[in-house]
């Protein structure tokens, strides 16, 4: 791989640029930021580029055409060979630069360079305060970043960029505050109070037909995150677990039902673009809706790559589907678990925790994965963000820079212990959850006596 060494030393000035700011506590103007962003991402992906030894596998083997297949008037989930499980939007993206002559080994990377370079002013929004300009400057840095935008291609960035996105809008101005909870009641039966709690159905009809003033005027804010998070549901389906939190942001019942109505939007939208535009036929969308679905018996069972599949595989490739389900179960029992213990905190550290938890469950993982995490956990570090953030590169750059020194048998000698070492860095990822930070703000409620007090949900 010709690009290795210096590549290898770029992303070793970013960690070393990264660590000093916080430490000198940098607060670079976003102009400087973004020149740095910029100018380190279009230097790797030139490198990547004009390598001729080495290109990621599934950059050639399975986003190359899909992006053929539109060009070629195609379906591109169901005609390109099996390697495309989204929806279509970024193949139309794809397609567009192969139509205007622009040559695949830049294509498909332009695509999720642009999205990370947008990452970077995005990530500084949501860090918000006295934070934000250094946030910026670390995510600019961010050597994993760099990786699997510029090398790999991989399309973690489009999903990230419209994910951030929408907290930010759903966030809106000024800092956010815990909105008023729900009032919980006792349910009773036979005079009797049974232990659980619930919501009295009268309220929940009341705060929808009868939005308070703060709810109501957050209708647009609402709509326009929610569109913004089913954009990212269009690069990939992963972002789904991000919208519990996304709607946590806004302050009623009202503007949250209106967000999620809106994250369905343009996942419908493009799911239709495929038989209008004539890449597939009408009677062909439950396939396509097979194929990119999030059920776990739909999971691709090819598991063995990181974390407990790898122990019980030897560090080798699996396609047992058994691992998978699990796997799938297990991801679903944490996100509920993270959304309950978490209730009370900031929607950014649920979605650490979240995602987080992820890593560590998950059944199958391919590097950039380890990318779903870094926006939001440089944006609102914890105690052990940065240790958490360097074991991951460094794992993921043995893989992409490392292991692609080789092929075949020598390849796979080097993949079983370097699977098997991702346990290595469970620990710092279970370290870096906000276990600390279970309680956000609440917005003042006004007691019976008239003074202001505070109610946790």
């Amino acid at each position: 791989m010709e690009y290795a060494i210096p590549t290898s030393i770029v992303l070793a000035a970013g960690v070393v640029l990264a660590l000093v700011a916080q430490w000198k506590g940098w607060r670079p103007s976003l102009a400087v930021t973004l020149t740095l962003g910029i100018a380190v991402r279009v230097l790797i992906m030139v490198l990547a580029a004009k390598d001729t030894k080495f290109q990621p596998i599934d950059y050639v083997n399975s986003f190359q055409p899909a992006g053929r297949a539109i060009v070629e008037g195609r379906d591109p989930v169901l005609e390109s060979n099996g390697g495309w499980h989204f929806l279509p939007m970024i193949p139309y993206l794809y397609g567009l630069l192969l139509w205007l002559g622009v040559t695949w080994d830049y294509a498909g990377r332009i695509v999720t360079v642009v999205a990370d370079i947008a990452l970077i002013p995005l990530v500084g929004r949501l860090a918000g305060g006295r934070t934000a300009k250094l946030r910026a400057f670390q995510y600019a840095c961010s050597p994993l970043a760099i990786l699997v935008a510029s090398v790999h291609g991989q399309v973690e960035p489009v999903s990230l960029v419209f994910g951030v996105a929408a907290y930010v809008v759903a966030r809106g101005p000024g800092d956010w505050r815990r909105p008023e909870p729900l009032p919980w009641a006792r349910l009773r039966i036979a005079d009797r109070a049974l232990p659980l709690p619930w919501i009295p159905p009268g309220e929940i009809v009341r705060r929808l037909v009868r939005p308070s003033d703060e709810d109501r005027a957050a209708t647009w804010r609402a709509a326009g995150a929610g569109v913004l998070m089913g954009l990212a549901l269009c690069a990939k389906s992963w972002p789904v677990i991000l919208v519990p939190a996304m709607l946590m942001f806004l302050p009623g019942l009202r503007s949250r039902l209106v967000a999620l109505v809106a994250v369905a939007v343009p996942p419908v939208f493009f799911l239709l673009t495929l038989p209008i535009g004539g890449w597939t036929e009408w009677r062909q969308l439950p396939e396509v809706l097979n194929t990119i679905g999030l059920r776990p018996s739909d999971v691709r069972p090819i598991t063995g790559d990181w974390g407990w599949t790898a122990l019980v595989s030897g560090g080798n490739w699996n396609l047992d589907p058994t691992p998978a389900r699990i796997g799938q179960y297990l991801i679903y029992a944490s996100i509920v678990a993270c959304l309950v213990w978490w209730r009370r905190a900031d929607p950014v550290d649920v979605t650490i925790a979240i995602l987080l938890s992820f890593m560590i469950f998950t059944p199958r993982l391919g590097a950039q994965y380890l990318l779903w995490f870094m926006p939001f956990l440089v944006a609102r570090p914890t105690r052990w963000a940065w240790p958490a953030i360097l074991g991951s590169t460094l794992w993921a750059a043995m893989g992409y820079i490392v292991l692609t020194q080789f092929h075949g048998p020598a390849w796979m000698e080097l993949h079983a212990p370097w699977a098997i070492s991702s346990l290595l860095i469970f620990p710092l990822l279970a370290a870096a959850i906000p276990w600390k930070r279970r309680y956000a703000e609440s917005t003042p409620l006004p007691s019976p006596d008239g003074r202001a007090r505070v109610q946790a949900v």
